[in-house]
């Protein structure tokens, strides 16, 4: 199960965490903040990830993809090498 979430301001965060921390693919669409605020959930997620040692993959300019360690993302340009 991968979790998407819309979050409309930075106090969502804590869900993105929440979910992540379970082992939970999340994917995280921030195209309903303004930049500002995206930068810091993308700041944040960063920091997550980095400490629960997972990935992260931007999918388009303000939607990214959070794996946990042990999973695998793998782009589509990846697949085909």
């Amino acid at each position: 199960m991968i979790k998407t979430l819309c979050p409309r301001d930075y106090n969502e965060a804590i869900q993105v965490g929440h979910f992540f921390r379970t082992g939970t693919p999340v994917v995280m669409d921030l195209t309903k903040l303004p930049d500002s605020e995206a930068k810091q959930f993308v700041d944040f997620a960063a920091g997550l990830v980095f400490g629960r040692r997972g990935d992260m993959e931007r999918l388009s300019p303000k939607v990214f993809l959070l794996a946990p360690y042990g999973m695998i993302a793998r782009s589509s340009d990846e697949e085909g090498e």
